[in-house]
C-alpha cells in the first residue's frame, strides 16, 4: 500500500461505501468489475473511483477492471476492519440499547464488551447477555480488558466529562452520539455522530425538490 502523508476525510467517508457494495457483489458472485461498471452501480463517477483508489496505490488492471474480492479485502484492511474491536457503551437509554442491538445482531466485527449507566433501576440488567454495570467502575473495567472504543450515548452536559474518563482508561477511539463536539487527545480518534445534521441535510433536500417540481 503506498504511503500518503494525509487522506481527506472525504475520501476516507467514501471508502464504507465502496466496500458495502462490493461485499454484495461479492455475495452475488461477481468476480471482477470496470471502474464505469462500478460507477453506474454506486453512484461516483469512474473517475473520482480511481482516483479515491489511487490515494491509496490503485487497485485495477488495465483491461480488467478490479477484483471484487481482492478489493474488498483491500479496503477493508485500509479501514482496519481486518480484526475486531472491544467496545463498551456509556448510557443505556433508547440509543445506547440500539447501538449495542446493532452490533450484536449485524456481527461487524465491534463487539460490545460492558454497558455502563448512572441509573440504579438499569445497573444489574442485561441487552444481549451483556450486563449494564455501575458509571463508576468503567476505568477499571476499560483497563482490565483492554477496550478499543468507548461509545457515548449520554446526554450532552456530562460528554466530555465521560470522554476525558475513557480517554484515560486508554481507550484508542470514541464513538460520540451526544448533542455536543468533543475533544480529545490527538492519540484518541474521534467521530462525532450529529444524527439531527443528516435529519437537517435531508430536510434541505426535501425542500429544494419541492422547490424544483414547483417551478
Amino acid at each position: 500500500m503506498k504511503k500518503q502523508a494525509k487522506i481527506s476525510n472525504a475520501v476516507i467517508k467514501r471508502l464504507p461505501r465502496y466496500r458495502r457494495y462490493l461485499n454484495e457483489l461479492r455475495k452475488k458472485g461477481v468476480d471482477k468489475i470496470s471502474s464505469n461498471e462500478f460507477s453506474s452501480l454506486i453512484g461516483y463517477t469512474a473517475s473520482q473511483i480511481r482516483q479515491d483508489l489511487n490515494n491509496f496505490g490503485g487497485f485495477g488492471q488495465q483491461g480488467y477492471g478490479y477484483s471484487v474480492e481482492g478489493l474488498y479485502n483491500e479496503i477493508s484492511a485500509i479501514l482496519g476492519l481486518d480484526k475486531n474491536y472491544k467496545m463498551v457503551v456509556v448510557g443505556a437509554g433508547n440509543l445506547g440499547r440500539a447501538i449495542a442491538n446493532h452490533t450484536y445482531y449485524y456481527k461487524t466485527g465491534f463487539i460490545v464488551e460492558g454497558i455502563f449507566e448512572i441509573d440504579p433501576e438499569l445497573i444489574g440488567k442485561k441487552i444481549n447477555d451483556v450486563e449494564i454495570m455501575n458509571y463508576e467502575d468503567i476505568v477499571e473495567f476499560v483497563e482490565e480488558n483492554d477496550i478499543d472504543i468507548g461509545i457515548i450515548c449520554t446526554t450532552k452536559d456530562v460528554a466530555q466529562e465521560v470522554a476525558d474518563k475513557l480517554c484515560f482508561a486508554g481507550v484508542r477511539g470514541l464513538w460520540n452520539f451526544a448533542p455536543v463536539d468533543i475533544e480529545t487527545p490527538s492519540h484518541v480518534a474521534i467521530e462525532n455522530v450529529h444524527i439531527s445534521d443528516s435529519l437537517h441535510s435531508l430536510a434541505y433536500h426535501m425542500s429544494k425538490n419541492a422547490e424544483e417540481k414547483n417551478k
